[in-house]
């Protein structure tokens, strides 16, 4: 496929029909059956760590940008009846698949077809807002988080995950260059970490976290914890030797840390992911 595609249902069965991209396919939850795919992103250590910031509520959840609806059905099966907010209308990677999924499953799924600068819900509707891999693709990021805030019930949760940032304007062509998709359908973006902070605090929001690149599985998956030590020990130990050192010291709680630490400070990879967790006061 030489020339860009015009939806990005295109790209996504472009990827899905190169052999050498399948681990991405898979990483991506792009596979089928959905159900599968949604099942093993419940079950992921992602999403493990996503559920210790969901609260004790279980009330009403609205998913942003909801795509095939793995968070979705993920919301649902922890209890809250979910709301998923997608504007493509594809049964590939959009609502038409959310609904197949709702359906197949029987789980509390409802779909709406809309943006996230527009959102067709009452103020204070709902519990949880969340929103994975949505915040870079908003057409105007602060209206949007403007939205998020007035749904939200006071005392809701914004929780907005795996989103690209970069250190300087001029590193965002490197990163759209970087990307798999994006020539092939031109949709992705990454904003200054600065540019998503300013915007939810603008919006109302109170920050109660900002998971930077390595503090958090959530923003390195699909690597486990034990599969980012053993990069990392790999890549820096040189040596086999040093590999193993490496390795072992990484096993202390302590330098595991302070290693994440620094490699988040030093981190300036265009597109890096970070996320960040608020709540409407």
């Amino acid at each position: 496929m030489s020339e860009p595609s015009s939806t990005w249902e295109d790209a996504v069965q472009w990827l899905r029909s190169q052999p050498e991209k399948q681990d991405l396919v898979l990483n991506a939850y792009y596979d089928d059956p959905l159900i599968a795919a949604a099942e093993r992103y419940w079950k992921s250590c992602e999403w493990e760590e996503v559920r210790k910031f969901l609260g004790s509520t279980r009330g009403e959840a609205l998913d942003v940008g909801a795509g095939r609806g793995i968070a979705s059905y993920a919301l649902a099966r922890e209890g809250f009846a979910v709301t998923a907010l997608e504007p493509d209308g594809s049964r590939l990677v959009g609502a038409g698949a959310i609904r197949s999924l709702a359906e197949e499953t029987a789980l509390p799924i409802t779909v709406a077809q809309e943006f996230s600068e527009h959102l067709p819900f009452d103020d204070g509707q709902f519990d949880i807002a969340f929103a994975r891999a949505v915040l870079h693709h908003t057409k105007n990021l602060h209206s949007a988080c403007r939205e998020f805030f007035r749904v939200l019930k006071p005392g809701g949760r914004l929780i907005a995950v795996r989103e690209h940032v970069i250190s300087r304007k001029k590193d965002l062509p490197v990163f759209l260059a970087r990307h798999p998709l994006h020539r092939l359908y031109g949709g992705e973006n990454a904003f200054l970490l600065s540019t998503y902070t300013d915007a939810l605090i603008q919006a109302g929001f109170a920050i109660d976290v900002v998971l930077s690149p390595f503090s958090s599985v959530i923003n390195y998956a699909p690597y486990t914890e034990q599969a980012l030590k053993d990069v990392i020990a790999d890549r820096l130990g040189g040596k086999l030797a040093m590999r193993g050192l490496l390795s072992r010291a990484f096993c202390l709680p302590g330098l595991w840390s302070l290693a994440r630490r620094t490699l988040s400070w030093v981190d300036r990879r265009p597109g890096r992911l970070y996320s960040f967790v608020c709540t409407r006061p």
